[in-house]
């Protein structure tokens, strides 16, 4: 059973809140601002900054059905939109003609039909749902081709795609559209004025330090405000790819699960490869660059009073 839409910016905050999804109020507003509207939200932002969650949680807490489309090099109308069931249609021809059918147009109104049609993430978010409209995730558009990002122009402008054997398919009711971009390349002006804008920020240290006690509950909070002050600080450091937050609830869970209690060198550079991914960043840390990092975060913690 579908959750009506939040009808104020605190209860978007509330709504978010529901589903461990930490946000400050810019997102909130943004988005209780699309919801009203009923445009689509393009977020953009650093990876693992939480931005996929979005719509994973707007899904979750208003009982909405999710459908994604995963993006990449390549994606093309027939993987993103529809195709036909060709195998099928082949079968019907032969037995179309075993039948004595010889009447082509007849065929062909007979295999152009719903039945063999492949609905494909897009089309699938245009059709009526029973829990009401769908969440529609486009999920890393910038990993996609321009020509598919100009298909996405007649969907966003007016929730529709066109299948010249059928004609045009129109929602009755606007899927919730969330468009996500880790911004590897940029992403075309007549794209984004359909939609509303909001960059993904990583998060200050004390939202942070919440998002920790939500998601890693069972860690201790001394080694929390450890890992976050650790991972703030790394983000200050010309890394191939500094930690978003999934890392830092990533680390956090490991150390919880190694029964840490404090961060110390020897861990920290034990378990460096669950918060960086790239080599050269791990072996830029590990040993004395990362002691003194610990040595300044502990410093730190220490003088924060207990939250």
């Amino acid at each position: 059973m579908s959750t009506p839409k939040p009808t104020s910016i605190d209860a978007t905050l509330d709504l978010l809140k529901r589903g461990d999804y930490v946000a400050d109020r810019s997102l909130a507003t943004v988005l209780f601002l699309a919801l009203k509207l009923g445009r689509p939200l393009f977020c953009e932002g650093e990876a693992g900054v939480g931005k996929t969650e979005i719509a994973k949680v707007l899904a979750a807490t208003l009982g909405r059905p999710l459908i994604r489309l995963q993006c990449y090099e390549g994606l093309d109308a027939s993987s993103a939109v529809y195709e036909w069931n060709y195998a099928r249609q082949m079968i019907e021809i032969r037995l179309a003609e075993a039948q004595g059918v010889q009447d082509r147009n007849q065929i062909g109104s007979e295999i152009f039909t719903e039945r063999f049609l492949i609905r494909r993430p897009l089309l699938e978010a245009l059709q009526p749902q029973a829990g009401g409209a769908p969440v529609l995730l486009i999920d890393e558009l910038d990993r996609t081709d321009e020509p598919f990002e100009a298909y996405l122009l007649e969907v966003l402008s007016d929730f529709q795609v066109t299948i010249p054997e059928l004609g045009t398919v129109k929602a009755a009711e606007p899927p919730i559209v969330i468009v996500t971009s880790n911004r590897t390349r940029e992403i075309h002006d007549a794209l984004k004025r359909r939609c509303f804008y909001h960059w993904v920020d990583y998060p200050d240290l004390a939202r942070e330090i919440e998002i920790l006690k939500v998601k890693a509950p069972g860690v201790p909070e001394r080694l929390s405000r450890q890992v976050v002050g650790f991972v703030q600080e790394l983000r200050k450091l010309d890394l191939f790819k500094a930690p978003g937050v999934a890392e830092s609830i990533d680390w956090a869970t490991a150390l919880g699960e190694l029964d840490a209690l404090d961060l110390d060198p020897r861990t920290v550079n034990d378990t460096l490869g669950v918060l960086l991914k790239y080599q050269d960043d791990i072996q830029r840390l590990q040993g004395s660059e990362a002691a003194e990092i610990l040595r300044k975060v502990k410093s730190e913690v220490a003088g924060q009073p207990a939250g």
